[in-house]
């Protein structure tokens, strides 16, 4: 493996860009300030409190994780100044303070229910056993910050990224280092796994990048049983190698799965309509895929995988956090086609009419794959993903830099997102059975409470019945499920949605649906399910806007607008019977200050557009196929 692809995983810029900026800049004054980010005090970080232990609940409880975080063992982390450990993770997501990279002190709004370490497996914790010669390993991230200039973060950066020699630094018997690095991943995370009270999964992410096109998934483990050490894109870079070793591991009693990340940024690689090779698919791939994939990750710190405006150019919020550039030193632009889930899920079905299989019925989650230890999912306190990068307000904002406005970090990250997962009990077993039937979704950050079913015949005041939960799934089925036969005109649909007391309102509910026509060819429209009043729908039946209430100047906004709790009983106003289809359902918030608006503050430097975006929920779709 060379050490383009491993840095390709950080998304450095070009080499021409890097000497245009050293031509035409001059060295500055420093400009972070440290009251900024004052120095992290290990003595008074308050280790988190066990969590009470949840009620086993037939119904099923929501829990809340993040299954795509890195620590130092990862070596994009490592170069970026990362020195946190697993453990630290851990203590990050139930509530502590740990320090970053760039020496202050982070903790979460609200901690989490589950997650997982998912740390690179090419060459894991290798860097960090063998201390290579860097320079953030000589003069640290937060000295640098204080004490040098922009061109000096600048030359950093370059130095860094775009010098380091991967190969030359990889001693021989750097198994050894991989093998005891995956054995304290392992041991972390059963000392913090406590049934009942919160869960720490066993995992990993391959990281393939075949020529700059991302197919990165991240492995889950469903207990402590693992292989030696994880499978690696050095062993092969095409996933269904990785679904071989899964397979084989599986016949061995180590239950896993894979999850796609940053389809956004597969160039359309990610959900194509040929393998790996170009050969086209057949009923086995498409029941392996399934079998070993049956998640997808769409909101992350690299953006929304959700939908893209040229894929669905009817959809007013389609342009929601989109990164459409490569992950490589070239920033090529992604081709939108096979690169968002609706389009996936939308090719699924073309599939299934003309070949009689589907290889894209999966369920939704959101993770964050912050690189600090850490999950950076609050706007009103995001730290970055990669300190190099975006380590602190003046970074991103390019205050503290003179990085190209189009650099991997700045202002194109987002601060997001979560995985909620409809189980039981917050157990390894209950969380791991619920994402297999993909009882799950994803949001970009707030923690808005959705439940969505589908069935038929479901009377108008449902929701108003004290069991309406035991009802819609009596007669029908939950997110990520096959509607289940019925006699009706048309299926029905409950959802209802509840916004995070410490977030915006909600604006509206909206399904979005996906249907074949007798022609091969899917269509896709959204329907608006139910929405905060006073509005009324237009004569092509859309929404006005619920309104604005964000002030750029403060990062402040009110929740006068939108409202607390929304939801409906829908029923299908366009079904044909012959036409096989999905549902999904999404919540939108009303608008809030992104984090870019609150650094903007914090530096007192205008906040660029957008200076607000509307969060959002959006879950698993519910199947229909004709008899």
């Amino acid at each position: 493996m060379n050490s383009g692809r491993i840095l390709s995983v950080i998304a450095t810029l070009s080499r021409a860009a890097v000497v245009q900026v050293f031509i035409v800049i001059a060295a500055c004054s420093p400009v972070e300030d440290p009251s900024l980010f004052p120095k992290f005090d290990a003595a008074s970080a308050i280790p988190p409190p066990i969590k009470e232990n949840t009620t086993f609940n037939t119904e099923r409880n929501v829990y809340w994780g993040d299954l795509h975080i890195h620590t130092s063992y990862s070596t994009d982390a490592y170069i970026s100044g990362v020195r946190a450990t697993p453990n630290d993770a851990y203590t990050f997501v139930k509530g502590g303070e740990i320090e970053h990279a760039a020496g202050y002190g982070i903790r979460m709004a609200k901690p989490l229910d589950f997650a997982a370490v998912t740390d690179h497996s090419e060459y894991i914790g290798v860097l960090r056993a063998s201390n290579p010669d860097l320079p953030l390993v000589k003069r640290g991230l937060r000295e640098r910050l204080l004490e040098d200039g922009r061109m000096s973060n600048t030359l950093l950066m370059a130095q860094t990224l775009l010098g380091f020699d991967l190969e030359n630094a990889i001693a021989p018997g750097w198994q050894d280092f991989s093998r005891a690095a995956w054995r304290d991943i392992v041991s972390t995370a059963e000392k913090h796994n406590t049934p009942g009270h919160f869960t720490a999964f066993v995992g990993y992410e391959w990281s393939s990048m075949p020529n700059e096109r991302n197919l990165h998934r991240n492995v889950i483990y469903r207990g402590a049983q693992v292989p030696e050490l994880p499978f690696s894109s050095v062993d092969s870079e095409d996933p269904r190698d990785l679904w071989t070793a899964l397979e084989q591991q599986r016949k061995q009693g180590i239950d896993s799965f894979a999850i796609p990340h940053n389809s956004n940024v597969s160039d359309g690689r990610m959900y194509d309509e040929v393998m790996f090779d170009g050969k086209t698919m057949d009923a086995t791939y498409a029941r392996r895929r399934m079998e070993n994939e049956p998640l997808s990750e769409i909101f992350q710190v690299k953006g929304s995988s959700e939908t893209h405006p040229l894929l669905s150019n009817e959809d007013e919020f389609a342009g929601f956090e989109i990164y459409d550039t490569q992950l490589s030193q070239s920033q090529k632009d992604s081709r939108a086609k096979g690169s968002y889930v609706r389009d996936a899920l939308r090719t699924g079905l073309e599939m299934s009419h003309s070949e009689g299989f589907n290889p894209y019925r999966f369920g939704v989650i959101g993770s964050s794959d912050g690189h600090n230890a850490s999950s950076p999912v609050d706007e009103n306190n995001y730290h970055g993903k990669l300190p190099i990068l975006d380590g602190s307000a003046g970074l991103r904002m390019g205050e503290a830099n003179f990085y190209p406005n189009d650099m991997p970090g700045g202002q194109r990250w987002s601060s997001a997102g979560l995985a909620a997962v409809w189980a039981q009990e917050n157990t390894r077993e209950s969380l791991y059975d619920a994402m297999l039937r993909k009882e799950t979704y994803a949001t970009s950050g707030p923690r808005i409470v959705v439940r969505f079913f589908g069935g038929w015949d479901y009377p108008e005041d449902l929701l108003k019945r004290h069991n309406w939960i035991a009802l819609a799934e009596r007669n029908g089925v939950a997110m990520g499920q096959r509607l289940p036969d019925g006699d009706a005109a048309a299926p029905s649909f409950v959802v209802w949605a509840i916004r995070d007391p410490d977030s915006g309102n909600l604006d509206r509910i909206q399904i979005i649906k996906a249907w074949i026509d007798s022609s091969g060819r899917s269509h896709e429209k959204i329907f608006n399910a139910a929405w905060s009043e006073p509005r009324r729908k237009n004569a092509t039946n859309r929404l006005p806007a619920v309104g604005n209430t964000v002030d750029a100047a403060t990062a402040t906004y009110t929740n006068t607008i939108g409202s607390e709790q929304l939801s409906a009983v829908w029923i299908d106003p366009e079904f044909d019977p012959l036409q096989e289809a999905f549902y999904y359902a999404r919540v939108i918030e009303i608008p809030t200050p992104r984090w870019s608006t609150y650094d903007s503050v914090t530096l007192g430097i205008p906040a660029p557009e957008p200076v607000s975006l509307q969060e959002r929920a959006v879950t698993s779709a519910i199947w229909y196929q004709p008899h």
